[in-house]
Order: structure tokens, then sequence, then C-alpha cells
């Protein structure tokens, strides 16, 4: 098969994957009819859970899922879901009291967790500003400003110029600021401006003020300067208030996903200096899963590697869906082949082995030779339609672009 036939093949894989196999799960077994919005748990067998609370990152990730997919792909259903996601976010997680959006509802919507961590409150962003570019309504591009000034006011520290990980309820300073259970209790984290970068991306695409994309510039910024280490290229995950380094953990999803946002943020500033700088801490970060993370004798790309050498085996579904994008934007940004083989190499894997063709989604995680893990749900705080969602998106988007210019190339030749 030609290079150009395994990318149009790549491209048409990817949007049927997305068409037949994960949207209907999640406008069918997803959605919680009684009780409103989505449901906050499903187990591995395709079971729901309506006991479950709802996480403001399930249902931020959900509104902008239906909402990148509306806008691209017209259709009722599609709409009446995003319309869904939206009016629950708006009804449900919108804090009266103190602006911004709860971590977290119970199942019958009403607050179970008040705080506010930055990196939800981005996700919020994320998802209202799709939204609106997919629908145009006005209601969610105010809102999604709101919450930028929300994060600059309260989460900004104007010493350092990071953003901090959380603030309470009322946005009052406190203890413990982590992510989750698995993080450190750090200041700063690479994870929360990597999407706060994201969420930002987006709302500038959507909104007409300046101020965003001047804080989009200063975010990407600080992943150029301060979160990639210029000496290993590698994305360090923890800082103090001083920026200093806490962790040498290599996270190879968080890279090869920071690979192409930083290229995303740089075309939507539209500054040629950063762009330049972004591409290369692109490929560089590309290269470097290319050479440690991908496994090169079952296909897809392992979880981490602790600073002791430990190499973490596990295949994360979202890891997986981030590598076929990252590898594809390193391909169109250097021409190599190589980066074009990681892709394939990962979708095959996704597809013999992520993929849960009985249920429909993908499984949480499975082992290096693609044996689904045990005792993990479909759906959960944290599992959702974003990442593979997007991947599907970005694939077929990015496979017509190269196979244009594959088309081009051959007929330049002929010529």
């Amino acid at each position: 098969m030609s290079r150009t036939a395994r990318i149009t093949t790549l491209g048409l894989a990817a949007e049927k994957e997305l068409r037949d196999g994960m949207l209907p799960f999640w406008t069918t077994t997803a959605v919680d009819r009684d009780k409103g919005g989505f449901f906050g748990r499903i187990a591995e067998d395709g079971r729901p859970d309506p006991s479950a609370g709802k996480g403001l990152v399930l249902n931020a990730r959900i509104l902008w899922s239906f909402s990148a997919v509306l806008r691209r792909w017209p259709d009722p259903l599609t709409r009446e879901m995003s319309d869904r996601a939206f009016r629950y976010l708006l009804d449900h997680f919108l804090d009266p009291d103190n602006s911004g959006l709860f971590w977290e509802v119970d199942s019958e919507g009403r607050e179970l967790q008040g705080r506010k961590q930055t990196y939800g409150q981005a996700f919020g962003i994320y998802g209202l500003a799709e939204y609106f570019r997919a629908t145009g309504a006005r209601e969610a591009i105010e809102l999604a400003e709101r919450l930028f000034e929300d994060i600059e006011t309260h989460a900004l520290d104007p010493v350092s110029g990071g953003y901090w990980e959380a603030r309470g309820p009322g946005w009052e300073p406190i203890d413990d600021i982590r992510l989750s259970d698995v993080d450190m209790n750090a200041p700063f984290s690479m994870n929360t401006h990597l999407h706060l970068l994201e969420a930002y991306t987006c709302l500038v695409r959507a909104s007409d003020k300046p101020r965003p994309r001047e804080r989009l510039r200063a975010v990407l910024a600080i992943m150029l300067d301060r979160i990639i280490d210029s000496d290993t290229g590698h994305l360090i995950l923890f800082h103090d208030e001083r920026w200093r380094p806490i962790s040498g953990v290599i996270s190879f999803g968080h890279e090869i996903e920071a690979s192409w946002l930083l290229c995303e943020a740089a075309e939507v500033v539209g500054d040629d200096s950063l762009t330049a700088r972004a591409q290369a801490a692109a490929v560089r970060l590309a290269d470097s899963v290319l050479a440690a993370g991908l496994d090169r004798a079952n296909g897809g790309i392992y979880y981490e590697l602790a600073p002791g050498g430990e190499l973490d085996t596990q295949k994360h579904w979202w890891v997986q869906a981030e590598g076929v994008v990252g590898f594809l934007n390193a391909c169109q940004l250097s021409g190599r082949g190589e980066f074009l083989d990681a892709a394939l190499k990962t979708w095959d894997f996704i597809d013999a082995h992520v993929i849960d063709r009985g249920i429909g989604e993908w499984h949480n995680r499975v082992t290096a030779q693609g044996e689904p893990i045990p005792a993990l749900n479909l759906v959960d705080f944290w599992k959702c339609p974003y990442h593979n969602t997007r991947a599907m998106l970005e694939t077929a988007e990015r496979t017509r672009t190269l196979g244009d210019r594959d088309r081009d190339r051959d007929r330049g030749a002929v010529s």
C-alpha cells in the first residue's frame, strides 16, 4: 500500500470509529434520562451507576466533545446532546454565590465539592467556547469570558506568573491543592498549565476580546520557558512557587499531547518567533516519545518513566489517542516518515486492543500486550469522550492535509 493510501485509510478509519463506535455510546448508554445530564460512572460491562456523583471535568469534556463534532458535522442529535451538556453545566455546576464552577456535584446535581480547581475552570472555558463556536450561543461565550476573569483574578500568582493549582469554594487559599490523589501537592503543575493553554486557545478563537490572546501568549511562554526542560526537552511535571522542579517523572502521554497543543496555541497567538519555538519543541517532544515511549514490538505508547528508570508499560486510552495526533503533527512539521509510521502503529494498536467493540467507547487501560485491565470504568470522573473524540476529528483532518500534500508532490514529480 502506498504512503498516500495508508494516510487515506487512517483518516477514514478514524471518522468511522467516531461516527459508528464512540458517538452512539455517548448518545445512548451515557445519557442520564432520569436525573439529567450524563451518568457520572459506567462500569466496564456497560452498566451505569445512577448514584455516582458527576464531575466537572467529565461534564465539561462531554460539552466540548459534542460541540466539536457539531461544529464539523451538524446533526440534530449532536445538537441535542450539546445543548443537554450545556444546560446541565449551567444549571448544576455554576456557583451562584462565588462565581466559577463546582468541582463535583452529586447524582441529583447538588454541590458536592465546591473547590475551584484551576484545571476544572479551564475545561469549563474549553467546553463553553467550543459550544459557542458551534451554536453562536452568547450565554456560553459570556460565561467562558467570566471564567477566564475568575482564573486571572484568583488563580494567577502575580509574583511568579504561574497559576495556582486550586483555591477553595470562595477562591480562598487552601492547603491541599492536588488535582487528584496520585498527584503531588505542588503549587504549579504542567498539567494545569497545559490545559489552560488549550482552553485559552479555544477562547481566543471564539472571543473578540484582546485580553485572552495576551494571556494565551503568557501561558505559552510559561510552557516553553519553564515547563519544558531546556536541557532534556522533557516536560517538568511539578514546580514549587519559585519554579524549581520537584519531579523527574517523564509522562509520555502528556509529552505527545503537549507537542501538538503548543503548535496550535502558537498559531492562534500569531507570533512567528513563538511559532518557530513551539514547532521545534514539538518535534523534540515527539522524538523523545518515539525513542523511549513507543512500544515497537506491540504498538502503542507506554504510560511513563520514573526517575530511576522504571518503565510503566500500561497503555492508557488517552495516551494512545494523543499519540496518533502528536505523531501526525510531527510528520506534518518535519516531513519525516518515521512519525507517520508511529502514528499508524499506534492506531493499529488502538484498533486491535483499545476499542471496545461490544459496548462502544474505549477500554480505560490495557497491558503492554493489549489485554484490558479489569475493574476499570468506561466512564468516570476522568474517563470521558474528549481525548479520543478530539483524536478522531484531528486525525480525519490531518490525514486529508497530508494526503493532499502527497498527491501534490506526486503530481509535481510526474510533470
